[in-house]
């Protein structure tokens, strides 16, 4: 099971990334591009993924994943309930959604330094 406290640190630790609370809500952010963020409760984390990825993400999982809400469904977002993630799995997508917002330049270093992925907390 996942909590925000699995992935708050690495959310800080990405290249260019940084916190941001809005309206209460954590997000993290490089430059003005939100790649990630918390429902209020922090039981929901909204990530960046690929649009034409996403319908067969929820539809394989829909009890850990969901789509966002229709006016969102236009940006490359989806939600997963924290609580049916193991904490890698969430760390995992947090990198992810990072990195469809750094230049590839950054992911390749990433890769290079963090050959096994993001790893435990």
């Amino acid at each position: 099971m996942a909590t925000i406290d699995d992935v708050l640190a690495l959310g800080s630790e990405l290249e260019r990334s940084y916190p941001v609370h809005v309206r209460r809500r954590l997000k993290f952010r490089v430059g003005q591009i939100v790649y990630v963020a918390f429902s209020l409760d922090e039981q929901v984390m909204g990530f960046a993924f690929p649009k034409e990825e996403r319908d067969a993400l929820v539809a394989g999982d829909p009890a850990r994943f969901q789509l966002p809400s229709e006016s969102d469904l236009r940006f490359h977002w989806v939600h997963a309930t924290l609580a049916a993630l193991d904490p890698v799995e969430a760390r995992e997508l947090v990198v992810d959604a990072w990195r469809m917002v750094v230049p590839q330049k950054l992911t390749r270093a990433y890769a290079l330094t963090h050959p096994d992925g993001p790893g435990p907390p």
